[in-house]
């Protein structure tokens, strides 16, 4: 299995992931999800409400090389033509192991700023509950 389709299952497993149309849909419009992800053989509907989903937000939708049996057999189903993944640094590291990269060059640069963002968030997050404790020096 290619590294980009771990990651996705990988995604599943840790409950950071959203399978099917409508789950996606409506992770997105709660603005949680980070890439919505389409196989590469999902009919044009889907591609459509997929974009329709990520329109107006910074969510990235992407397009993969992997057609829908592959991505079912990934996350343990028959066939997936797509999913959403609710964790930047994840989400990240998935678009970054795919053959081709390059293509999705805009995507990964939006991914990377908001996994520095939310790593940075998570180190104040951190030291206020250490200034708490200990008070600030």
């Amino acid at each position: 299995m290619d590294k980009a389709l771990n990651y996705l299952s990988l995604a599943r497993k840790a409950g950071r992931a959203e399978l099917g149309e409508e789950p996606v849909g409506d992770i997105s419009r709660t603005g949680k999800a980070y890439v919505i992800a389409v196989a590469s053989d999902a009919s044009d509907h889907t591609w459509r409400r997929a974009k329709a989903y990520a329109a107006g937000t910074e969510q990235q939708c992407v397009r993969l090389p992997y057609t829908k049996e592959e991505l079912g057999q990934a996350v343990g189903r028959e066939s997936l033509a797509i999913a959403a993944i609710t964790d930047a640094p994840l989400a990240l590291a998935m678009l970054q192991s795919l053959p081709d990269s390059e293509k999705y060059q805009s995507a990964i640069n939006v991914l990377t700023e908001k996994s520095q963002k939310l790593k940075k968030r998570q180190q104040e997050a951190k030291a206020h509950l250490r200034n708490v404790r200990k008070g600030k020096k």
